[in-house]
């Protein structure tokens, strides 16, 4: 579904799995649910959207309906260009 946004993977993190999109982290997918963070840049777009916690200690984040790729493309777009890039892990020498 995000593939025309660019390099799609995913790694399993705990039961549940990470979704990234061109190295970046956009989605947490727990329970058949997808988990967005909750970012001032998409709450217009998330206004009408439930929310929750993908798991224990977690923070409050967006769930986000699949039922509409154009509307899921167009948020997940603009989250990618809000999030950082993940930091480099230094090797411990």
């Amino acid at each position: 579904m995000l593939e025309p946004l660019g390099s799609v993977s995913h790694r399993k993190m705990m039961g549940d799995y990470v979704i990234y999109l061109n190295e970046k982290c956009v989605i947490t997918a727990c329970d058949n649910t997808a988990f967005i963070k909750k970012l001032p840049c998409i709450s217009a777009l998330m206004a009408d959207a439930e929310t929750g916690c993908p798991y224990p200690g977690a923070k409050e984040a967006y769930i986000l309906d699949t039922g509409s790729q154009s509307k899921v493309l167009n948020i997940v777009a603009q989250l990618w260009e809000a999030l950082p890039y993940p930091k480099s892990k230094k090797s411990s020498r």
